[in-house]
């Protein structure tokens, strides 16, 4: 009996689906009006990237100002992280080897001399970091400064980008027409099904 039942609910779904695509003629493409906004084609071919990028690689191709503005940004982000990684590499062996030092240190028996490397290395380390202290000031400011850049382009790009997504959903208002038939059809489906015996 189970099975019976299955498989009329089976067949009435895939009659009730043949039937709902024959009539609508592809009710998704329905869904929408096909007028253009001036993104529309990036959003037509719309993958899960960042629509804000998406959206805002559209306007640049087509404003000389914006393309100016994002190569500055790109070549200030990609001179930041040369400039800083040349720096970083130079500290990060520093820091890697007083902590090997002491590693090291650690593992000599004579408590004595165990003692007097460990104040050698704490006194190298001490004045590696008064060294360098203004160093890392400066790359503390400059860290700042690139995330301050960062924060306002990633402003000024989403209230670029608003007008644009307004735009097009102006220009496709949803409709519920197909929605609408198709839940008919379900609680038809529905119907059918309660009254089963």
């Amino acid at each position: 009996m189970k099975k019976i039942l299955f498989a009329s609910v089976l067949a009435l779904s895939l009659l009730s689906c043949t039937e709902n695509k024959s009539r609508n003629g592809g009710a998704v493409e329905n869904a929408v009006d096909n007028a253009e906004s001036s993104v529309s084609g990036s959003l037509k071919s719309y993958r899960k990237e960042d629509m804000v990028d998406q959206i805002y690689f559209e306007l640049i191709k087509n404003d000389k100002k914006l393309k100016a503005l994002d190569d500055k940004i790109s070549k200030t982000e990609e001179k930041f992280n040369k400039v800083i990684s040349g720096y970083d590499e130079i500290l990060s062996k520093s820091r890697s080897y007083y902590q090997n030092a002491n590693y090291q240190a650690g593992t000599i028996t004579d408590s004595l001399m165990k003692k007097e490397v460990i104040d050698q290395i704490k006194i190298s380390s001490d004045q590696y970091d008064i060294k360098v202290k203004n160093i890392k000031a400066l790359i503390s400011l400059a860290n700042k400064n690139q995330e301050k850049t960062n924060n306002l382009y990633t402003a000024f790009k989403i209230r670029k980008t608003i007008p644009e997504i307004e735009k097009y959903q102006k220009a496709h208002p949803l409709k519920t027409d197909s929605l609408t038939h198709f839940i008919n059809k379900q609680n038809q489906l529905l119907n059918e099904l309660k009254n089963l015996k």
